[in-house]
């Protein structure tokens, strides 16, 4: 969030002011117009003088003027305010920096109303020259001089530069226009000084010219050491050596320092004088160097030492040695000089961990954990004079003892293998020192090797796979560490059946009881699932192709297991098979078996029985209706009329349809009883020819369909009879089936004449 304005504090200060010298009587006012004019306006000069005249005008309802706080505002910062009760305030820039380009604005308060004016750019162009003055004008290399480098019209925060001839030396930040430093000069001889400053919040600006020239004189320091080194430069170990460093003819406040290798070895003032008895090491550049203020003068020379014996030389043999193993220790300076002292004044002592372990320069042990450490050897010189304290350690051996590799142990990775798939085999010593080399061995594949040599690798030997468990006893594997004697190889033992071996399970056999395909409803249903090989434990899944879902799952260690189905009904028919599974993880499925649902025994006898009981049941329905309908047929039986035996012609006799259909429907037997005998009158007599007609009425029947009946076989009787009997008589020869449609012809007519007569 931006922060307010600077001027707004000020402004409600003034208003604040206002309105307490107005508090006594309440006005009515309004500001009509605030006007700023800048005289010259737009760009300018600098050092220009510069009107800024700011008016109002006010409309009130006083007979006093009213007051008015001017303020000027430049990039909305206020810099110039005024309260009076003119209508105008004029402010002067005397004369215009160009610290003072910028955007102006007029605001105007009175009372509890504001009012601003337009804005106006003011460009002012040009920057004051410096001027540039320094304390003293003549000095010393490395002193420092103080100088003032000053813009009095100028205004704001100024950036100054200072330089040395052509050279850059010193810049500096100060919050006028004016700045106090002090600058050093490094170089020797007449020098000139010059300064120019930049505004720092106008950077358009640029830069002001330079300011004038400072001639200084800049003497030489003569304070260049002087170094000696005695007896000389080159000198053998144990001579004692002496450096003196000194400055001659010194100014006031000199330093020497002797160093080496930027290592402080000695200082003083003026001079100095070190001595020191030097060894090897102590050959190279010595450095002294004079300093005073700002200013060093150096002198060098070199020392060559020259060793009293070399360095001793510890050896171990062998390099690496294995526990049980001997080893030797031989210490020994290859280089002694000739003019101090011979081969023989060079004693040796062995240590073991900083302490002595023997006085001499060989040491025979065999190897033992006890005895592992860091071997050194010191070698020291029995000459005269200062030879005597040269003493000289050779660079430490570490010793430790390897152990030899013990009996390798092969196993699966992971505790288990799967026949027919591949498995990793290990190999791994409990003991031995890195590196060691395993090989893995096997009668039907070439050895490999593995290289262990970090405690985290492992000997890690991929294998295709096998496809007999007994296959597994076929690999083994050795070990060795110590190349130098392959003899001490450890070979493990072959793979023993530690881990667990898997047999994946065969293709599953599923059979069904009953074996006949068929399975009547409400038996049960056994299905049974075969495997002939694989590792318990064997889950067991059955499905049915009607669902996605498994019917049941069984984990079980047999061979072979069964899901029953109880009391088998329509929706069991169709397709089973059985799925299995083991550790391997590998899934086989059995064929498919179809299993079709018959009916049940007792509903094919329930059947037959309903049938049966049907069939019956339709017999009786219809003897029971004939012998209800009987009687109302005698009703309406009609006595037929027979013609004359001797008139006896090829007339037919025909019957209503309805009757005729009637009379096809009842059997002879009955036919004979209720049809042709009840129709007769009282006395039979065969000689009776006259015709006995009866006239009955003929109820309406339901159609009932014909039948063929043998009236041939109807007794012979008077009256009808004897129609019959012509009938049987003229229809000899004829077919039983064509003499029963002349029978029923002439039965037809007669009715038929008798009804209509």
């Amino acid at each position: 969030m931006d922060s307010p304005p600077l001027y707004l504090p000020l402004l409600l200060l003034t208003s604040l002011l206002t309105l307490w010298q107005g508090a006594g009587a309440q006005s009515l006012f309004t500001i009509d117009s605030v006007t700023l004019k800048l005289d010259p306006s737009g760009e300018v000069t600098s050092g220009t003088l510069m009107d800024l005249n700011c008016e109002v005008s006010v409309s009130h309802d006083q007979s006093q003027p009213l007051t008015h706080s001017f303020n000027f505002l430049r990039d909305d910062v206020l810099v110039y305010s005024k309260n009076t009760t003119e209508p105008a305030v004029l402010h002067q820039l005397t004369p215009a920096r160009a610290a003072n380009s910028g955007t102006y604005k007029c605001q105007v308060i009175v009372q509890d109303k504001s009012k601003g004016s337009s804005t106006h750019r003011l460009s002012v162009t040009g920057l004051q020259t410096p001027v540039l003055q320094v304390t003293s004008e003549i000095l010393f290399e490395g002193d420092e001089v103080a100088a003032t480098c000053s813009a009095p019209d100028e205004s704001g925060s100024l950036l100054f530069h200072f330089y040395q001839d052509q050279e850059k030396i010193k810049q500096v930040r100060a919050s006028g226009n004016s700045v106090d430093t002090r600058l050093e000069l490094k170089h020797a001889g007449d020098t000139h000084l010059r300064c120019y400053f930049e505004i720092t919040m106008l950077p358009a600006a640029g830069r002001s010219n330079n300011s004038n020239t400072v001639k200084v004189m800049v003497k030489e320091l003569f304070i260049t050491p002087v170094m000696n080194i005695l007896p000389g430069k080159d000198v053998i170990e144990g001579d004692i050596v002496e450096i003196v460093c000194r400055v001659v003819n010194p100014p006031p406040n000199v330093a020497v320092f002797l160093t080496k290798d930027k290592r402080v070895l000695k200082t003083a003032s003026v001079s100095l004088s070190h001595s020191f008895r030097v060894l090897a090491e102590d050959s190279g550049e010595y450095v002294c160097k004079a300093d005073r203020g700002n200013v060093q003068k150096e002198a060098y020379e070199s020392i060559k030492v020259k060793e009293l014996f070399s360095k001793p030389v510890l050896v171990m043999k062998p390099r690496e040695v294995f526990e049980t193993e001997r080893f030797t220790l031989n210490c020994y300076t290859d280089r002694y000089s000739h003019e101090r002292i011979n081969i023989g004044n060079v004693k040796y002592s062995l240590y073991r961990n900083q302490v002595l372990l023997t006085s001499g320069g060989n040491y025979s042990a065999t190897a033992h954990p006890s005895l592992n450490g860091n071997y050194s050897c010191q070698a020291q010189a029995q000459g005269r004079g200062q030879t005597k304290n040269i003493f000289k350690n050779s660079t430490q051996i570490v010793l430790k003892a390897k152990v030899p590799v013990s009996v390798p142990l092969l196993s699966v990775v992971g505790g288990r293998l799967i026949l027919g798939k591949p498995f990793q085999l290990q190999c791994q010593s409990d003991n031995g020192s890195l590196p060691i080399t395993y090989t893995l061995l096997s009668p039907h594949r070439q050895a490999e090797f593995r290289v262990v040599r970090s405690p985290w690798d492992l000997a890690l030997f991929n294998i295709t796979s096998i496809h007999r468990s007994t296959d597994i006893h076929s690999f083994s594997c050795k070990a060795e560490n110590n190349p130098s004697q392959p003899h001490m190889e450890s070979s493990g033992e072959h793979l023993r059946r530690t881990a667990t071996i898997i047999e994946p399970v065969s293709r599953p056999l599923l059979t069904m009881t009953p074996n006949m395909g068929d399975v009547a409803e409400g038996e049960n249903l056994t299905l049974t699932c075969t495997v002939q090989r694989g590792t318990p434990p064997i889950t067991y899944t059955w499905y049915h192709t009607k669902s996605a879902l498994p019917l049941l799952s069984k984990t079980t260690n047999d061979m072979r297991s069964s899901h029953s189905v109880q009391g088998v009904s329509r929706e069991h028919g169709g397709g089973y098979y059985c799925v299995t599974n083991n550790p391997s993880n590998d899934s086989q499925r059995s064929a498919m078996v179809t299993v079709g649902v018959k009916l049940a025994g007792w509903k094919k006898g329930l059947i037959a029985a309903f049938c049966i009981l049907l069939t019956v049941s339709l017999i009786i329905i219809i003897i029971l209706v004939k012998k209800c309908l009987l009687p109302f047929r005698r009703e309406r039986t009609v006595e037929l009329s027979v013609k004359p035996a001797s008139t006896k012609t090829d007339e037919t006799l025909r019957l209503t349809h309805g009757e005729v259909n009637e009379a096809a429907n009842v059997t002879p037997g009955v036919m004979g009883r209720s049809v042709w005998s009840d129709h007769v009158s009282g006395s039979e007599s065969d000689d009776q020819t006259s015709e006995e007609t009866t006239e009955v009425p003929v109820p309406q029947y339901t159609e009932v369909h014909p039948q063929e009946v043998d009236l041939t076989r109807a007794p012979v009787k008077k009256g009808t009879d004897t129609v019959y009997s012509e009938v049987r008589n003229s229809n000899q020869g004829e077919s039983e089936s064509e003499q029963a449609d002349g029978v029923s012809r002439a039965m037809y007519k007669q009715i038929h004449s008798s009804r209509f007569s």
